[in-house]
């Protein structure tokens, strides 16, 4: 039998709307959405804070989000307009809901996928 820790989901999201990844409600208003969407507990509220800050091919909205089974992490890069998400949870999700959420919210161009199964054994 196969076995598992945790499942980890990360969209690379490009071309995604400007005016929707830098405004904070709406980043705010995603992550609880998501948490929402999937099935998940968040705990505690969402971290959200600009980051580097002059930097132009890299600043934009960091997020995190603690949910009971892991976290959901992300970094927005404003300049080129693209969203790296990371949602790792011990619980099974539906990877189709997570890029529906961030198709609502953020309207990407192209969305990159990549799924691993994490289990230290």
């Amino acid at each position: 039998m196969d076995t598992y820790w945790g499942y980890h989901l990360m969209l690379d999201c490009s071309e995604c709307d400007l005016a929707s990844m830098t405004n904070a409600d709406n980043v705010r208003f995603f992550v609880k959405d998501l948490v929402s969407s999937i099935n998940m507990i968040a705990v505690g509220e969402t971290w959200i804070e600009r980051t580097a800050i002059g930097i132009p091919d890299k600043e934009g909205f960091s997020i995190y989000q603690l949910i009971v089974t892991s976290n959901i992490s992300a970094h927005f890069v404003d300049e080129p307009r693209q969203i790296y998400l990371d949602v790792f949870s011990c619980k099974e999700f539906d990877q189709a809901i997570v890029k529906e959420v961030v198709v609502k919210y953020f309207n990407p161009y192209k969305i990159k996928t990549n799924f691993i199964i994490r289990n230290a054994d």
